[in-house]
């Protein structure tokens, strides 16, 4: 059990050479209010003068106090000088001639034997990074005291709470100092010591207000009331001692502080226990054994033994999961290059490799969120391409008097006595040419596509490329020149697949209804209406018989232009001209729907051989090609600035982390219990 906090000693400063905390180790975390007496705690825990006093707020940065035991001077001698017995290596430190001493983490390899020394570096140190304004600062300042006066104990001692600024402190001087308490007992592995004075009510006391906030059950705190001698004459803290007034899980632990005429006068800490203790047989006899710094001391070292028992298991796994962690941050990193030429031609591969398996389906990475790839092609092809063609009417666009124009522009000056074949040619190129902008908007979102498939491989599937933005940036220029030349190819094809069609009406496909067919099958319906053919047959008589007007006499000397006489907007179709409008309707469905489908199945197969392909087939010779000479080697696989950087950091954590497993890993299962 007694190597426990020196285990958690070491893995604390195991972190700190790395520059970061990321694991939350067991300690105890001192809090109170201005002059409430903490520092005279702290101090008789040590048994030294060494912290900063004064008025205001004297603590402005937390200090992280680390008590370690050793054994005397005159033991350490003869365990060096080989005359005694053997004892563990950490516990001889060879070299320091003291009995008792302090080094700082910011002073390396500096030893203070002179504690009044300590107290000058605090003040400096202190005021180097906090200023002398009286502000505070949040960086933690690493102070570890050697003596075999004190028991083995990890301390933070933080800035007093305060209410109103004063001087030059900032208007927020409060609110800075309880984010700054927050930021440490929110720590679920820390244990609280909240300090509170005897002569105040402890039902105001900020100290164990803060502690409730992040530990409600009070399982991590433990209350000192200091000050007891200084209260009225004539009431007493029994009551608060023996938990009545306000319950605290861990306890309720008693101290006498030094005076400011002990200060004055230099009184000895030595001194000053023997007189608390006098103080606490007085007035507290059936407490006195479990009051005062001594037995501070002892519990505190107690509790904390047992706390780190408790959160060891986890501090374990804790490194463990981080150790993972880290190690795949440093494999996506890579190693430094070596080898430039084989380095490229690798990258290059893989990318080509992962842009290609990207199309097919068998990328490494899958997204799940949305299309991505060969299955987005799939779906512009079928779903999206597919759809807007269906989409399009057949006789979209053309009404009942466009046909009918269009029939007697075909026939000229002669009546048409059948329907010329020429009107239907003139009317299903115009259908059919509107199946080009569809199609053409395929191959634009093909393309658009395979530029997304680019940043996606650059992002999820080549991790090393990241390391390289010239080379990443190169890749991707040469991949976009590639698609971008067989852009304009591929729409020229489609151009022609529509062209081909405009280029011959084949009016013999198998798939073709013959037109005399369906000029039999609209008689055949029109025969069906009674009277259909006399009526149309009276129809023509009439107009033979009647003139019509503008055509009758003019007057004498009065000009006639028959380009001047209106024609209707609409009108009603006679029956041969509605024979005649539904056979060329009919025709040019079918036909449109035989062209349709033949462009639903060509403009695929042309998107594919002419771009996807393609660019699967010479993706890799192109990227050779343009990027693999000997004077871009350099160049192309000079690494970002941040990377260099991150790979150190990460392996000098991942070297903490693994020193941190071997110090858990000492420890035997028996020490647990």
């Amino acid at each position: 059990m007694e190597t426990l906090i020196p285990t958690i000693n070491r893995l604390q400063e195991v972190f700190l050479t790395v520059g970061a905390e990321i694991i939350q180790l067991p300690q105890i975390v001192v809090v109170g209010s201005q002059s409430s007496g903490k520092s005279s705690v702290l101090e008789s825990l040590v048994g030294r003068d060494f912290l900063p006093r004064g008025s205001g707020i004297v603590t402005r940065r937390p200090l992280v106090l680390q008590l370690v035991n050793v054994a005397p001077l005159q033991e350490r001698l003869k365990i060096e000088n080989g005359n005694g017995v053997k004892q563990n290596a950490q516990n001889s430190y060879p070299g320091v001639k003291a009995e008792e001493w302090g080094t700082f983490l910011h002073c390396k390899n500096q030893i203070f034997t002179d504690f009044q020394e300590i107290r000058r570096e605090i003040e400096a140190e202190t005021e180097r990074s906090s200023g002398d304004n009286k502000g505070i600062s949040p960086e933690p300042m690493y102070l570890k005291i050697f003596s075999p006066k004190v028991l083995n104990l990890t301390l933070v001692d933080l800035p007093g709470i305060t209410k109103v600024p004063v001087g030059d402190q900032p208007e927020d001087i409060e609110a800075q100092v309880q984010e700054m308490i927050l930021s440490f007992i929110s720590n679920p592995n820390s244990l609280i010591l909240s300090v509170s004075p005897a002569n105040s009510d402890l039902a105001t006391s900020d100290a164990l207000k803060l502690a409730r906030e992040v530990d409600p059950d009070g399982r991590r705190t433990l209350l000192v009331v200091s000050k007891l001698d200084l209260m009225d004459a004539g009431t007493d803290a029994l009551e608060v001692l023996l938990g009545r007034v306000i319950p605290v899980r861990l306890g309720i632990i008693g101290v006498v502080n030094r005076s400011q005429h002990d200060i004055n006068t230099q009184k000895s800490l030595e001194d000053s226990m023997k007189d608390e203790q006098a103080f606490l047989q007085r007035h507290y006899p059936s407490l006195a054994s479990r009051a005062g710094s001594h037995y501070l001391a002892k519990t505190l070292s107690r509790l904390l033994m047992h706390h780190i028992r408790d959160c060891l298991p986890d501090l374990k796994t804790r490194v463990t999961v981080l150790s993972a962690q880290y190690q795949a941050r440093l494999n996506s990193y890579g190693q430094p290059v070596e080898d430039h030429s084989a380095t490229l031609l690798q990258i290059v591969t893989k990318f080509a490799s992962d842009y290609c398996n990207t199309i097919e389906g068998t990328a490494r990475y899958i997204q799940t969120s949305e299309l991505c790839g060969g299955a987005r092609i799939c779906y512009i092809f079928h779903e999206t391409f597919g759809r807007t063609l269906q989409s399009i009417d057949p006789l979209g666009g053309l009404t009942e008097l466009d046909i009918l124009t269009a029939i007697r522009n075909a026939t000229g000056p002669r009546p048409a006595l059948f329907v010329p074949e020429v009107s239907f040619e003139l009317l299903v190129k115009r259908q059919i040419k509107r199946l080009e902008e569809p199609s053409l908007r395929c191959v634009e979102l093909v393309h658009e596509e395979l530029q997304r498939i680019i940043q996606h491989c650059s992002s999820f599937s080549t991790q090393e490329l990241l390391r390289f933005p010239k080379l990443h940036d190169s890749i991707v220029e040469v991949v976009t020149g590639l698609l971008r030349k067989r852009l304009p190819i591929t729409n020229e094809m489609v151009h022609s697949l529509i062209a081909i069609e405009l280029a011959y009406i084949n009016t013999k496909h198998p798939d073709f209804t013959d037109a005399a067919q369906v000029s039999a099958s609209v008689n055949s319906q029109q025969a069906e209406a009674l009277d259909g053919g006399k009526r149309w047959k009276n129809e023509k008589v009439a107009e033979e018989k009647v003139p019509p007007a503008g055509f009758g006499s003019p007057s004498k000397g009065q000009a006639i232009n028959l380009l001047d006489t209106a024609v209707p907007a609409s009108r009603k179709l006679s029956a041969r001209e509605q024979r005649d409008c539904e056979v060329i309707q009919r025709l040019i469905k079918c036909y449109f729907l035989i062209v349709r489908k033949s462009i639903q199945d060509s403009v695929p197969k042309t998107v594919m051989h002419f771009l996807v392909n393609f660019v699967k087939e010479h993706l890799q010779s192109e990227l050779v090609g343009q990027l693999y000479k000997q004077p871009l080697l350099q160049e192309l696989l000079i690494e970002s600035q941040d990377t260099a950087q991150q790979r150190t950091e990460v392996a000098q954590m991942l070297e903490a982390l693994k020193k941190a497993s071997n110090i858990i890993s000492e420890i035997r299962e028996t020490h647990l219990w």
